[in-house]
């Protein structure tokens, strides 16, 4: 459920402490990200985000293995929030994206 007012909002992420600053804080310390883009799809309230993960910790890695590393890192703000939809490239990978 989406926050009805901008308070509501703010005080929802306070209570559970998860932003999108928080995320991508999060996602650059422990996975030595490049690039992290965290778009909040809840209409504010903070509870479900979608990522984009740039990390040279991807390579030689499948799909499902650099979700669970995202997830790993993430695992308490994951917890707090209702929908999490990562997207994780390599460097090179991203780059060819453009």
């Amino acid at each position: 459920m989406s926050a009805r007012t901008d308070t509501e909002a703010s005080t929802n992420a306070q209570t559970t402490g998860v932003t999108p600053a928080t995320l991508k804080a999060t996602l650059f310390q422990k996975l030595e990200a490049t690039h992290v883009d965290i778009e909040d799809i809840s209409g504010g309230c903070g509870s479900a985000f979608n990522a984009v993960v740039v990390s040279p910790i991807f390579v030689k890695k499948a799909s499902l293995a650099r979700h669970r590393l995202v997830n790993s890192a993430l695992k308490t703000e994951i917890a707090a929030i209702h929908a999490w939809t990562p997207k994780c490239y390599t460097p090179e990978e991203w780059e060819k994206k453009g």
